[in-house]
């Protein structure tokens, strides 16, 4: 793409990497054909093609821009299927990181919204409050004839089966010591998340399971409760730099003295952020270093799972118990946008459920978004629904009894009485002797 940015603009080091990035892109339209919400509408301007067009515009004239520019940038999932499509490379999810900044400085948002995303970003990466919250939204439905229709729009999003409490996980610093009189073969630091600790409590708890019979050793530090990455992609700006710093510096001091040799997630939205943390802080000279040593250190717990012996496992007793119930279950694996875009893993989780006797089946056009995208469903709920109606159809076609997901996004946007949908981490837990976990 041919750019026409000043050469004042371009001493700006953030326009400099724009215009790098506007560069790669050959307008081939390669990107429409796997572009979940341009599936939807058919609208150019609602594909990756027609955002970066926009964004070309927005970065080099903004004064010339728009609300209308900022509608279809927020339609925008996120889900980097693009990238994943792209055969030139082109950077788009750092690109739109930019330009969302930009659209922000020069059209500001209706005060309702910016309410909305605030509220948002102070309640869901607060496992306490948002479980709060989502008890509260239980009295709410009862008002809901008086509320705006982006309240009403928010409590229909809100679980109707809440767990009792919230997982104890990440509350305070704890060790897990691993399931062997000797020395455990790797010590990671686990991410205990936000959102899932209020929405699905046994994720945690089943992680350190399956680590602890596999003779890993997992610590949880209480202060890194957040990744950042829902406040971070809603434009909380400030408050997603604040979650960052803190994981950076716990985990960087962890790393650097010997407490672990590696960072995990069991939320893949949480992985791709962390993942992402060096890129995020490449110009702070202060943070920079220590920044990437932690995103050079982070692992999808797949990846680590991957490394692990399994033999042992399935010969316990429990795990024998098991074994004919696993080997009757048909799974669908719902492969998630941060996890199989964002991280570039699609195969490993599905591998893993095989190897531990499940029959795995995937969805038809699996590449595609279920809608979920952090809090994208509520802010987008038209889209979201049209996505979600969407992946429910290709996952019944399946046949399968389950879904096997890796994020607590999808998990809770798909999960149904007719479909449960579960952690690819229950599953094996399950299968290594834990409790079935649907």
């Amino acid at each position: 793409m041919q750019t026409h940015f000043t050469t004042e603009q371009l001493n700006d080091p953030v326009i400099a990497r724009a215009d790098s990035i506007l560069r790669a892109c050959v307008h081939c339209g390669f990107c429409t054909a796997t572009c979940p919400t341009f599936v939807l509408t058919g609208d150019e301007r609602d594909s990756p093609r027609g955002r970066i067009w926009m964004m070309r515009e927005l970065l080099e004239n903004p004064e010339s821009v728009s609300a209308d520019t900022g509608f279809h940038l927020d339609r925008c999932l996120g889900c980097l299927s693009c990238t994943t499509t792209c055969p030139s490379g082109v950077d788009y999810p750092h690109l739109l990181d930019i330009g969302r900044a930009k659209m922000a400085e020069q059209v500001r948002r209706p005060w309702g919204e910016r309410l909305m995303r605030r509220m948002l970003a102070r309640i869901i990466p607060h496992a306490g409050r948002f479980h709060i919250m989502m008890r509260l939204a239980r009295v709410g439905r009862l008002f809901r004839w008086a509320m705006p229709a982006a309240m009403r729009r928010m409590l229909d999003k809100v679980p109707t089966a809440i767990p009792a409490r919230i997982d104890p996980v990440g509350a305070r610093d704890a060790v897990y010591p691993a399931d062997t009189e000797s020395e455990p073969v790797r010590r990671v630091a686990m991410l205990a998340g936000c959102a899932s600790r209020a929405l699905e409590p046994d994720i945690n708890a089943a992680s350190i399971r399956l680590l602890n019979r596999l003779g890993v050793e997992v610590r949880v530090y209480a202060q890194i409760h957040c990744c950042g990455a829902l406040a971070h992609h809603i434009g909380e700006t400030e408050q997603a730099d604040t979650s960052v710093h803190k994981a950076v510096a716990r985990w960087h001091d962890a790393l650097t003295n010997g407490e672990v040799d590696a960072i995990i997630t069991n939320a893949s939205g949480c992985g791709t952020m962390v993942k992402d943390y060096g890129d995020m802080l490449q110009h702070d000279p202060a943070w920079a270093a220590k920044a990437a040593a932690v995103s050079a250190a982070s692992f999808d717990i797949s990846e680590v799972l991957a490394q692990c012996d399994w033999t042992a496992s399935f010969t316990h007793p429990a795990a024998k118990a098991n074994a004919d119930a696993v080997a009757k279950t048909r799974l669908a694996y719902h492969s998630a946008c941060s996890l199989q875009h964002g991280q570039n893993i699609h195969g490993l989780p599905k591998r893993l459920l095989q190897q531990a006797g499940f029959t795995v089946v995937e969805p038809r056009d699996g590449h595609l978004c279920c809608g979920s995208a952090g809090v994208y469903n509520i802010l987008q709920p038209d889209m979201a629904d049209g996505l979600k109606s969407r992946k429910l159809d290709t996952l019944h076609a399946t046949g399968a009894a389950a879904v096997a997901a890796g994020n607590i996004g999808c998990i809770t946007q798909l999960n149904a009485p007719d479909v449960p949908v579960r952690h690819t981490i229950q599953f094996l837990d399950w299968a290594t002797g834990g409790a079935k976990p649907f």
